[in-house]
């Protein structure tokens, strides 16, 4: 078995799946195009609520070969499945406008019957700012202004009463986000990277999810023993603010189940591009190479091998250990049938050792 796989710490308390989901970027490479990609991420969901997963998540990426507006998409694949929920991982708000990114969000959670999962995050990347414009506050104090406002918005609160007759609006008319998805709010999370993350999202009464790369860990504390203390600080902020138990966490990771020779080793060589060069790995044809992640980050581990291999070292990741759903992070630059192959084979060989199961 490769030591890769195998966490530093003592096996933890396995809690079980009630759900599995996968997250994609959705992406495109020059030779096929953006049209192709799109309709390939239509077909993803599609074989995946067959397979029976509860969720697909798609990451958002401004200005490069994968998905950046994650709503229309949404609307789009939402009118091909039934059952699987359709969520965003993760977009920033500091390139949002709260209101419309609101009135967007609700009007696709009625059109998708309210399956619409959206994760948020505080982050920023400096590139943007020259083309999204720069703010006088700092990127995490103007992102954490966002989200408030975002989250005030779609839960129908008050966001301006009319002092004076305008146009459309007469006198005292009290103006909200229309139309009103009166449940959205319930399936926001928060994307975290650290425990300040964590603390945030439980004061706000909103989901978790845990992502693929974290920051403030301590010297020589492994990707899955933080991870798991991520969850723990949500868990415990949110029983001491709400005194009631907290929302189901999710942990996204790289899955990757080889059920053949050939398999086991395309997964390997993709675990050490992971290792060797980190975020950069797997960019589809024309990508952007992103920078490196900032200094004192980690990258969470690839979890590859036979079904055997793959279930013990899942189960001796403290991180994965502690979630309520898996999400499976697919490499950026595989295609459609690579994908589904993955999706089946977790399914159906590891996913059921953790006590999940298709719920249609």
């Amino acid at each position: 078995m490769n030591a890769s796989l195998v966490a530093d710490t003592q096996p933890q308390p396995f809690r079980p799946k009630s759900r599995l989901g996968f997250n994609t970027r959705v992406s495109f490479n020059d030779d096929a195009g953006p049209a192709q990609g799109l309709r390939d991420g239509i077909e993803l969901y599609k074989a995946a609520e067959r397979l029976g997963y509860q969720s697909g998540w798609a990451y958002q990426r401004h200005f490069d070969h994968y998905l950046s507006s994650p709503l229309p998409f949404f609307a789009a694949a939402g009118q091909h499945t039934r059952h699987i929920t359709l969520g965003s991982a993760v977009i920033p708000m500091r390139y949002q406008d709260p209101i419309l990114l609101a009135e967007a969000a609700g009007t696709t959670d009625l059109l998708i019957d309210g399956r619409l999962e959206l994760a948020i995050s505080t982050g920023a990347n400096a590139a943007f700012d020259a083309v999204f414009g720069a703010v006088d506050a700092d990127a995490r104090t103007e992102a954490r202004r966002r989200q408030a406002r975002f989250l005030a918005a779609i839960s129908g609160e008050v966001l301006h009463t009319v002092t004076a007759p305008v146009q459309g609006a007469p006198k005292g008319a009290e103006l909200r986000v229309t139309p009103h998805s009166p449940t959205l709010r319930s399936r926001i999370r928060q994307g975290a990277a650290s425990l300040g993350s964590a603390v945030q999202a439980a004061e706000l009464g909103i989901g978790l999810i845990s992502g693929t790369v974290q920051h403030g860990h301590a010297e020589g504390e492994a990707f899955g023993a933080y991870q798991a203390r991520i969850i723990e600080t949500y868990r415990t902020t949110w029983r001491e603010k709400w005194g009631t138990e907290p929302q189901p966490v999710a942990v996204a990771a790289s899955i990757l189940v080889g059920t053949t020779a050939e398999l086991r080793e395309k997964y390997a060589a993709y675990d050490l591009e992971r290792r060797t060069v980190g975020i950069a790995a797997s960019r589809p044809k024309g990508a952007l190479a992103p920078p490196p992640p900032p200094a004192g980050a980690q990258i969470s581990p690839v979890f590859q091998g036979t079904p055997d291999q793959v279930i013990e070292a899942v189960f001796n990741d403290p991180g994965i250990a502690a979630a309520d759903e898996v999400i499976l992070f697919l490499p950026p630059s595989f295609g459609l049938e690579e994908n589904v192959r993955l999706l089946s084979d977790l399914a159906k060989t590891v996913a059921p050792a953790f006590g999940w199961s298709a719920s249609w």
